[in-house]
């Protein structure tokens, strides 16, 4: 089947991004396991699976829809410490979460409901999944302070 060009560059781009916020959330993760953060590590590993499930999804729509993908991850810069990159995953997720309401919107106007239909799951999943939590995760810090916040983050994951 052939998609509409825009359709197809759009996703490219949304590809790229998804394998950035991979890229993103697996660098993250490995430093938390490195500092002894079970629970963030685990967080954060999951957050990368999902991502690259993500990915896996624009891929394969890109395919069907005739193009070929690009599998270059755009550019990011990591956090340092837990604070910073907590920061960095949730502004990570309100762009992806801008970059999906657009593309929805062009597959609206095309008439690529299972476009739109792939992206709106998308969306569920950013908003109501890994900006929400992140969200929570700074909000916390806020709240009982850093020392604390990181010492409920040590042990086992749950």
């Amino acid at each position: 089947m052939q998609g509409h060009p825009e359709v197809i560059t759009y996703f490219k781009e949304l590809l790229r991004g998804e394998l950035a916020a991979r890229d993103q959330y697996f660098i993250h993760s490995r430093i938390y396991e490195d500092l002894g953060l079970a629970r963030l590590y685990a967080r954060m590993d999951h957050e990368m699976q999902e991502e690259t499930q993500h990915a896996d999804a624009l891929l394969r729509r890109i395919l069907f829809l005739g193009g070929t993908p690009d599998m270059r991850p755009r550019e990011f810069a990591f956090g340092r410490t837990v604070p910073e990159m907590l920061q960095k995953d949730l502004a990570l997720e309100y762009e992806v979460r801008a970059a999906l309401q657009k593309g929805m919107a062009l597959c609206e106007s095309v008439g690529d409901y299972v476009g739109r239909d792939l992206l709106l799951a998308q969306l569920r999943d950013t908003e109501e999944d890994h900006a929400y939590w992140l969200e929570k995760q700074l909000g916390l810090i806020e709240k009982i302070g850093l020392e604390n916040y990181l010492q409920s983050q040590t042990g086992t994951a749950p």
